[in-house]
């Protein structure tokens, strides 16, 4: 069965990988781990713990593979305004904290 999900962190196409993901499946391009709560159809930062499932146990870092039983990947999970706002204040840091190479 094809689907259009995509990383939540790079947006990333995984349409190539099979559902359901494994605990163990991670991005092809960034490396993420893809059996966390920001890549579910059940997380949602404006709800108690961020998950609007009552019944699934508390996960702390939204970000790591855990074994939650109630989980089912959103293909709405990637949000590009979000990149765009990541990558902006990634480059405001790195100029920050650049040095000067020789010759500069």
């Amino acid at each position: 069965m094809t689907h259009n999900i995509a990383c939540f962190r790079c947006g990333a196409s995984l349409a190539a990988m099979s559902l359901p993901f494994s605990r163990r499946d991670q991005c092809p391009e960034c490396g993420i781990e893809l059996h966390v709560c920001r890549m579910c159809i059940q997380y949602d930062p404006r709800v108690t713990d961020q998950c609007r499932e009552d019944d699934a146990e508390e996960v702390k870092d939204k970000e790591l593979a855990n074994f939650c039983e109630w989980y089912q990947p959103s293909d709405s999970a990637f949000d590009p305004d979000a990149k765009s706002e990541a990558d902006r204040a990634r480059e405001v840091l790195e100029a920050l904290f650049s040095f000067p190479k020789d010759g500069d």
